[in-house]
């Protein structure tokens, strides 16, 4: 398996996965020391033509437990752009006994999970959270906490959730084009609307502590 454009970063990941220090990973290419601490300092620049046959004639040579932890590098890379270009900020706001649920609808597949929207570069997601909660469902809230951020296994969306409190405000449908409903769910009953292990656990975790 040839790489189509090896950078200092994909050297690197090379090193990572024969598992050598600078000098071992440089005496098995036949580089120089300072070679492989450039890749280490510029992981965007791109060796010279000779050089990068010589890493694809390493890597084609490798055993396989070599060539999957250098592919599993190549993916985890892969993933950490693509979450870093979707960042979604999820709102669990809660009132009493009961959480604030939308229903998204997808052609004939429905789903009900908590309001969220997308936080451009450089925005706050706490203040996303809570404006398309409003502008989702007609409520308003406020932030009590950050439960923490994942990549999400299933949309591969980079995540941040929050507690939130309501405020004021009955929940109605304010995005009809993307929600089939919208419903203050008793909390003991969450499980019904979305499946336990399909949510973030420090979500049930902070539900079941005000519950």
């Amino acid at each position: 398996m040839d790489v189509t454009q090896w950078t200092g970063r994909h050297a690197c990941w090379l090193q990572d996965a024969f598992e050598d220090t600078q000098e071992e990973f440089a005496g098995r290419l036949g580089v120089s020391v300072r070679s492989v601490a450039s890749w280490h300092k510029s992981p965007d620049m791109v060796p010279k033509l000779e050089t990068r046959r010589i890493l694809n004639t390493a890597l084609e040579r490798a055993g396989d437990a070599v060539r999957r932890r250098f592919i599993h590098h190549s993916r985890a890379h892969v993933e950490r752009v693509q979450a870093q270009a979707l960042r979604v900020a999820i709102a669990v706001v809660r009132r009493g006994d009961e959480v604030l649920l939308v229903c998204r609808q997808d052609g004939d597949e429905i789903s009900w999970q908590f309001p969220a929207g997308i936080v451009k570069p450089g925005g706050s997601a706490a203040k996303v959270a809570v404006r398309e909660t409003l502008d989702e469902t007609g409520v308003h809230c406020t932030v009590r906490e950050h439960l923490g951020e994942r990549l999400h296994p299933v949309t591969r969306a980079y995540c941040d959730y929050y507690v939130c409190d309501w405020l004021h405000g009955e929940a109605i449908n304010g995005d009809e084009s993307e929600n089939a409903a919208v419903a203050w769910a008793p909390i003991r009953d969450l499980a019904r609307y979305i499946p336990t292990d399909r949510i973030y656990p420090p979500i049930l975790n902070a539900l079941e502590a005000t519950a």
